[in-house]
Order: structure tokens, then sequence, then C-alpha cells
């Protein structure tokens, strides 16, 4: 079985994600694709993100009736941590679940170019990025010279080869010694989290940014408002 692990703050999860999301299960033959959202995400540790229970609670709903998409509990709160929580770290997420799977199973890292970009600054990026192959979505002005400059030093090609790619399209896969990329052509949702928390602040109408039982619970809630939620 062919799963892939999609992990993100979704704050809130938007259909840009469902369309990324959906375009990895088509390409790569995914059976499932696990929506991971991070309990605390190691590059916003001083920004104020909503709560890990009601993120969770959106992912579910804008899941339902998906059946190769599904929410994960993967980097949810441990209830008996003593003292200060640690940041949800892609690496242990990668290898506990792949404790998990069985000897026939194959794990996929699915991310977008925005984020993959970082990939270098991450925890143990040479070593996440051999556990796993990962699927990367395109962006547009994004070449595959960008895609290959992002990763750790070690793992980067030489520069003449990475001149090479300034021209060619974002395609994969791209195999080179320690990492394997597989890219994901554009995707055409042009939406973010921030625009929607943006909106959601003035109370603007959210159905055509998120599925339409995430902006019922944004709304009932009284998510990205000076007065929010408090679960």
């Amino acid at each position: 079985m062919n799963i892939a692990l999609f992990g993100g703050t979704f704050d809130p999860v938007h259909r840009g994600h469902l369309t990324v999301a959906r375009a990895a299960v088509s390409a790569l033959g995914l059976k499932q694709v696990w929506f991971v959202p991070a309990d605390i995400p190691p590059h916003k540790q001083k920004t104020p993100i909503t709560s890990f229970y009601h993120r969770y609670a959106m992912v579910s709903l804008a899941l339902a009736g998906e059946k190769d998409l599904i929410p994960s509990l993967a980097e949810a709160p441990d209830p008996n941590a003593k003292g200060a929580r640690k940041p949800s770290y892609s690496l242990e997420t990668v290898r506990r679940v792949k404790k998990s799977l069985g000897k026939s199973d194959r794990l996929y890292f699915l991310i977008g170019m925005d984020a993959f970009k970082d990939v270098s600054e991450w925890y143990k990026a040479e070593e996440l990025l051999g556990e796993c192959e990962f699927i990367v979505a395109a962006r547009p002005g994004y070449s595959l010279a960008d895609v290959a400059s992002s990763l750790p030093q070690n793992l980067r090609p030489a520069a003449n080869i990475i001149r090479l790619f300034r021209q060619q399209k974002v395609e994969g896969p791209l195999v080179l010694p320690g990492a394997t990329l597989h890219m994901l052509p554009e995707t055409h949702e042009k939406v973010s989290a921030t625009q929607i928390r943006a909106a959601a602040e003035k109370g603007a109408a959210l159905k055509r940014l998120v599925p339409d039982s995430v902006a019922e619970y944004i709304q009932k809630e009284r998510l990205y408002r000076k007065t929010k939620g408090t679960v």
C-alpha cells in the first residue's frame, strides 16, 4: 500500500490542500494521504496558532466523504506528557509511522514547494530525506533548479548540474544519492490560510476558499475573530 503523509499547520485546512492531495493520489497511485496537523510546528513556535483540536476538527470535517484522504492524530498532543511539549518534528513522525506499516507498504512525504524551499533548515533534514521519498507540489515560477537548490548542501547536485535544471520543467522523479523527489505538476487552487484568516476576521464569506463544513465550523466557533473559540 502506498501512503503519503501530508503535514502542516492546517490553520485552517483549505481547498488548495485537498486539490494537492487528490493530485498526489492520482499521479503516484497512492492508496491514502494522511493529513497530519502539527501540534507545535517547529518553525512557528513563537507564532500564535489555533488550538490543535480546532485544527484537527476542521481537517476531519474537510475530509469527510474523501475515501483516500485520512485525518491523522500522528502529531496530536500527548495527554501524558509532563512539562513543556516538544515541537512536532517530521523525522520523528515518519519513523514512528514506518514502524506501524507492513513490509510491503511504501511511505511518501507530500509537501508544497513553498515549504520545501526551506527543507534544508528542518530538523535533521538529510535523515528525513533518506527515510522516505518526497512528493513536491510545484508552484508557479519555480524550476527544477529551485527544487534541487533547496536540498541540504550534502545532497545538493553540483552547480553545473543545477544550471542545466534551470530551464527544465518541474517534472520527476529526481533521483539523487540520499533523496528521491517526485514532482507533482502545478495545481490551480489559488488560496492560502493567511487569506482565509484575514477574510474570517472581517466576517467575509469563506465557502469558495474552504469546504462548506469548514466554513460553518469557523463561523460557529468564531475562529480567527478577536474573540475565539476555546477548545
